[in-house]
């Protein structure tokens, strides 16, 4: 049940959209018992983002939401790995992306919830 989603100032190519998505699949097992068959991943990119007062260089808002606690060990790895993605697939500087975590005790799908 975890959920990703991508604010960005950079542009985002249908290919790196897969790459990045495929990529946040593999890093989500950073959380034990997460992986990507439960995993909903949203991109929202060319956004006019300012980080320290600064727009003119890329950056990225990272929020991932998990049904149950956020471990700091699990989300120190987890971090590591998004910034390294970012860095890798759109140019975005990893002291110019900020990751957030949210857990949650309620999770709905299907008509029901967990």
């Amino acid at each position: 049940m975890p959920y990703i989603k991508l604010t960005t100032t950079e542009r985002v190519s249908d290919e790196k959209c897969a790459a990045i998505k495929a990529r946040f699949g593999k890093a989500i097992e950073s959380f034990r018992g997460k992986n990507e068959s439960w995993l909903m991943v949203a991109v929202d990119d060319g956004k006019r983002m300012w980080f320290r007062g600064d727009d003119s260089a890329p950056a990225a808002m990272v929020d991932v939401e998990l049904l149950g606690a956020v471990g700091e060990a699990d989300s120190e790895k987890m971090t590591g790995r998004v910034c390294e993605i970012l860095s890798e697939e759109l140019g975005v500087p990893s002291d110019r992306i900020y990751v957030k975590y949210t857990g949650y005790s309620l999770w709905g799908w299907n008509g029901s919830n967990f």
